[in-house]
């Protein structure tokens, strides 16, 4: 089994979610007491969230990208980088180091194309809907990509910080994602993609009438794949 190696902590949240899912997967898969080998790089979000805010990426960069190096001389084999936003400096933080970094758009996208979906409305951070980082690397796999409109956006991305980074699940806020999946649907979504990993601390299939893509879990299934094909 090859060493995984975690960057999280943006937020711990959602990362405590990728270490569940990922020993949870590997049990399922082998049976028994097994777990996952892996490392786990929490940085304090709250840094990070200043540097997101004021646009400082390439401080950003240099930060994760530092994350990452510490993973791969811990013996790290493979990089999974425990939110969707900073994948928006992802290809800086692959240059930092050798060991290959799994994109949490291609473990997405290979999903929805696999359930037939060819257009899907995007939630996220109002960085992950408003820029290209994310939704083109899902276009580049052949899919039509919809955001919300701009009041849904900051809707969502408020939830996001405001709440769910802090472990706050609120029925209202369950509603009102709701409403905002139910009008990328009538926009013509075919299936939602839960592109932030706090987004499924919140919200699940049973909340949308299409077929939903739940990042963090994708991005798991696909790491402990590749952590398993030795």
């Amino acid at each position: 089994m090859r060493l995984i190696g975690l960057i999280g902590g943006m937020s711990w949240q959602s990362t405590a979610e990728y270490y569940r899912l990922i020993n949870e997967m590997v049990a399922e898969q082998l049976g028994g007491l097994h777990s996952a080998r892996c490392l786990v790089y929490s940085v304090d979000f709250a840094p990070i969230e200043r540097m997101q805010a004021d646009g400082h990426w390439v401080d950003a960069a240099i930060e994760l990208g530092r994350a990452a190096r510490a993973v791969e001389a811990g013996g790290a084999e493979l990089l999974v980088l425990c939110t969707n936003t900073m994948h928006k400096i992802a290809p800086e933080i692959q240059a930092a180091v050798r060991i290959p970094l799994l994109h949490i758009a291609d473990a997405t996208a290979a999903a929805a194309l696999a359930a037939g979906v060819r257009t899907v409305g995007l939630l996220g951070t109002r960085f992950t809907m408003a820029e290209p980082f994310l939704s083109d690397r899902l276009a580049a796999h052949g899919l039509r990509v919809l955001v919300p409109n701009a009041q849904d956006r900051r809707l969502v991305s408020d939830i996001i910080y405001a709440e769910l980074c802090r472990g706050v699940v609120r029925p209202e806020s369950r509603a009102a994602y709701r409403g905002v999946i139910r009008r990328l649907t009538t926009a013509g979504a075919q299936g939602i993609v839960f592109g932030c990993t706090e987004i499924e601390l919140l919200v699940d299939q049973s909340d949308s009438d299409v077929p939903v893509f739940a990042s963090t879990r994708l991005h798991c299934a696909a790491a402990v794949e590749a952590a398993l094909s030795v």
